[in-house]
């Protein structure tokens, strides 16, 4: 039982390898539609274009969406609203806090004005005492002299020195109050530049609370179109919360896929045709802005010429985006239709595959 199951299991193996064999040389030869030579490769796949997610920066509810599905709109429009009234009275708070702060900047100034006139009546006083101290030394000395003459009593000198000393004493208690006054000072202006610094922080936290308020109106990041309502009115979103898909609809391209072989003999900007299943009548132009340099399908071994052929690679044809803006109400996403490139340069576009869309 063991072996028939083991039987069993590389019988499976071998038809989904031969099933992946077969499916790649089917694929491989849809894209080798006849009819233009070997100058002319074609790959099958499906007009596509950059989206879009407008998204609300902040959690909150969604008040309402200004545009349904099918909407075309511009950079910069306004799309929906989200909830603002928590960011409002936020706001508002910021604002009483700086006008406290702008306050106190004042009152710190007048305290500054208050401490530099203590100052300057201190400095005043000083000079005052350094006057009574010069005069009470012109006095110990005229004494000195008369006691040395006999002319006065010693009682008279002994009253003179104390005099001096009492003037110096006065004089220092008076810098003292000096020095006071300078730390005074210095203190009021550190209120000065705390005070203004909360102000800058208020403003700061102003602009901020503005800011988020301002994003509350999700607006088009670039001209598109509108494909889908994620969210609808009333719903509250978490931070990052999708509301709107857009598709840019200057950003337009049509991927497909190409053998080895093919994909490392085409350059970025060669020209390419689109032709649409839904308006085979056309010839869209195109040019090469991506080719993939890693295989999309890859066999398990590509050690044989014949495995190498099987490597597909990823090529995106970009339609221009003037031709685009003619005609924005036409583009479509998802429409399927044939690339033709032209693999040789001297050979000539046939005349079923000359541009026709001006």
């Amino acid at each position: 039982m063991a072996l028939r199951g083991l039987l069993n299991k590389l019988w499976a193996w071998v038809m989904a390898a031969l099933l992946v064999a077969v499916a790649g040389a089917y694929y491989w030869r849809s894209l080798q539609a006849a009819g233009y030579g070997e100058a002319f490769v074609s790959g099958n796949g499906r007009i596509e274009a950059t989206e879009v997610d407008v998204a609300t920066r902040q959690p909150g509810r969604v008040v309402d969406i200004l545009v349904n599905e099918g909407s075309f709109v511009q950079a910069g429009d306004a799309l929906a609203h989200m909830q603002t009234d928590t960011l409002l009275a936020q706001r508002a708070e910021a604002q009483a806090l700086h006008d406290q702060a702008v306050n106190n900047v004042q009152t710190a100034q007048a305290q500054v004005a208050a401490r530099e006139s203590d100052r300057t009546a201190a400095l005043a006083l000083v000079a005052q005492r350094e006057s009574e101290l010069g005069l009470a030394r012109q006095s110990l000395a005229r004494t000195e002299k008369l006691v040395a003459g006999g002319a006065t009593s010693r009682q008279t000198l002994d009253e003179h020195r104390a005099a001096v000393v009492g003037a110096q004493a006065v004089l220092e208690a008076a810098r003292a109050q000096v020095a006071a006054a300078q730390a005074a000072v210095h203190a009021a202006q550190s209120q000065v530049i705390s005070s203004g610094s909360a102000v800058a922080a208020a403003q700061a936290t102003i602009k901020r609370i503005q800011a988020d308020i301002d994003d509350s109106v999700l607006k088009a990041p670039r001209d598109g179109r509108v494909q889908y309502r994620i969210a609808q009115p009333g719903e509250v979103l978490a931070a990052g919360g999708k509301v709107l898909n857009l598709v840019d609809l200057a950003d337009v391209y049509m991927t497909f896929f190409l053998p080895e072989t093919v994909a490392g003999r085409v350059a970025l900007g060669a020209d390419v045709r689109l032709v649409l299943d839904a308006a085979p009548d056309y010839v869209i132009p195109a040019k090469v802005s991506y080719v993939s340099s890693v295989a999309q399908f890859t066999p398990k071994t590509v050690e044989t010429a014949s495995e190498r052929q099987k490597l597909m690679f990823r090529v995106k044809a970009q339609i221009d985006p003037g031709l685009l803006r003619r005609h924005l109400e036409q583009v479509k996403t998802g429409l399927p239709g044939v690339a033709w490139l032209k693999i040789d340069a001297d050979t000539p576009w046939p005349e079923a595959l000359t541009v026709n869309v001006q």
